[in-house]
């Protein structure tokens, strides 16, 4: 083998060496950025259902408020308990077939 063919190999087999050493770096940042990436997915499923629980918190608050005052909000907690009727006699009505 001359010796150019002998310094391109070695600078092939650097490159490659290289090339493997980026790739091993790369599969670790990927397999990091999963980890992150499901820990943030958690942490967002989390307060997606602490925003549900203080939504129907708030709607329970809103609610006993307007059956204590008066106005409006009594006429809107009125509403409220109307449609919950309905909505219990069409399940009562589903139950019974």
């Amino acid at each position: 083998m001359s010796d150019q063919g002998y310094a391109e190999l070695l600078i092939l087999n650097k490159k490659i060496d290289e090339l493997i050493d980026k790739y091993g770096n790369l599969r670790t940042e990927i397999n990091e950025l999963k980890n992150e990436n499901e820990v943030l997915r958690k942490d967002l499923q989390d307060r997606n259902e602490k925003i549900r629980e203080l939504e129907t918190k708030y709607e329970r608050v809103k609610l006993s408020g307007a059956l204590l005052g008066g106005g409006e909000n009594a006429i809107e907690a009125r509403k409220k308990i109307t449609d919950l009727v309905r909505e219990i006699d069409r399940c009562v009505a589903l139950l019974n077939r």
